[in-house]
């Protein structure tokens, strides 16, 4: 699995979310919504400490990760997220694992 952001949405994290020490925003599988690869599930995001990270890049300081966890929701997949203009926040696309 990859993790890919682009520099729109990077800002707006930057802009809305404050991080400290060691803290990163990471991705999880929720219940409820949908994504184009999971019925039922949506991607949530919150700021914590990766502990036992199955993925994690640090992009311009802002550290991103998936835990082991979360497996179940990304495998096989490589997520890309980009800034939705209209609806004002992240956008998740995904596309199968290269």
């Amino acid at each position: 699995m990859k993790i890919t952001v682009t520099p729109e949405v990077l800002g707006w994290f930057k802009q809305e979310i404050a991080l400290e020490g060691k803290q990163g925003i990471r991705f999880f599988g929720k219940v409820y919504g949908s994504t184009q690869v999971h019925d039922g599930f949506s991607v949530g995001m919150s700021v914590d400490v990766p502990e036992y990270p199955l993925y994690q890049t640090t992009i311009d300081g802002v550290l991103f990760f998936v835990e082991e966890s979360d497996e179940w929701f990304f495998k096989g997949y490589d997520m890309d997220v980009a800034y939705d203009d209209k609806l004002k926040e992240p956008a998740y696309h995904f596309s199968e694992e290269k």
